[in-house]
């Protein structure tokens, strides 16, 4: 019987913002994140007879989408000395316009699957390593919880490992879909682009010292000083858009009114804090106990807002 493997998309707290190598998608820095239990993607591989196929929500895809799976599976053909042509199932439950990268979760269900068909015996670090070979973000998406993405110098330095993949923290997250249009300039572009900034090295050296931060906060159970941390490292990757030379931005006004709101939430005595990924749509970091009087004062200000309320996910796995 073919087997299905999940795997759940994550949110970058200290963020990923350049690659040091796009063939080999080698990150200028380390990354922390929280792997979410709502959002997921489940594949599974079988043999075609004919020609490569790729479906996704059930519809055969015939674009760039294919054409980035079917060159990654080929890159992992050759690496492992395999052939055959496949039929490639996706159904990705992952809001396209909810501002969470798919693809982390896609490209590590995606390695999972290619292993599980040819029986390829990984171990969870050199499945974080293939899955980095697709999207550097599915590095995280083979653990759960809270995981780390270690730059490293080569191929064989650069994976993911869990912190905590059953974090004792009441953390939850909120995510604010504001705009439903895809964005001007996609990220690989924009992570190119931002380093023109004259603010982009001192942020990346920066890093360890944010991530060592994030880390204590995790393992002293401290959310308020993960809020900040979180909320201060987007804030900074986007300064850094702001001041690339030519400058850019993701955010649209509806983000900057969602900061606002964030802000006067905090003031007023409800602790939460934001991170914004490369969109224009806001993630609310905070605890359950605030959950409702949140999701409240967000639909109450914006119309039309679609808010999924998130928490912890778990790390890769094979359904059946």
């Amino acid at each position: 019987m073919t087997k299905t493997i999940r795997a759940h998309t994550n949110i970058a707290l200290i963020k990923y913002w350049g690659k040091a190598d796009s063939q080999l998608r080698l990150p200028l820095m380390s990354s922390l994140s929280m792997t979410l239990d709502k959002f997921y993607t489940d594949t599974q591989i079988t043999n075609s007879s004919t020609t490569n196929e790729f479906y996704l929500n059930g519809s055969k895809q015939t674009g760039n989408s294919a054409q980035r799976v079917f060159a990654y599976i080929k890159k992992l053909q050759a690496k492992f000395g395999v052939s055959g042509n496949l039929i490639v199932k996706s159904t990705n439950h992952v809001p396209t316009a909810a501002g969470l990268a798919s693809s982390s979760s896609a490209f590590a269900a995606l390695a999972g699957a290619f292993c599980e068909h040819y029986h390829i015996k990984v171990n969870q670090t050199e499945l974080s390593r293939l899955a980095r070979l697709g999207s550097g973000s599915a590095s995280r998406s083979i653990f759960g919880g809270f995981a780390i993405w270690q730059k490293g110098t080569d191929d064989a330095s650069s994976y993911a490992y869990a912190l905590a993949e059953k974090p004792k923290m009441d953390l939850q997250l909120l995510a604010i879909e504001l705009n439903q249009l895809p964005k001007d300039l996609p990220s690989t572009a924009g992570m190119q682009q931002a380093q023109t900034s004259p603010f982009f090295k001192p942020w990346l050296a920066r890093n360890e010292a944010e991530l060592n931060t994030m880390i204590n906060a995790i393992k002293a159970n401290d959310f308020s000083s993960l809020g900040q941390q979180a909320e201060l490292n987007a804030m900074e990757m986007h300064a850094i858009n702001l001041t690339a030379n030519p400058g850019f931005t993701y955010f649209e006004p509806n983000t900057l009114r969602a900061i606002k709101l964030v802000q006067q939430l905090r003031n007023s005595g409800i602790e939460c804090y934001c991170t914004i990924d490369a969109g224009p749509n806001v993630k609310v970091l905070c605890q359950l106990r605030n959950v409702k009087e949140i999701t409240s004062r967000f639909m109450s200000e914006f119309q039309n807002v679609k808010i999924i309320h998130a928490s912890f996910g778990t790390g890769i796995s094979c359904l059946n």
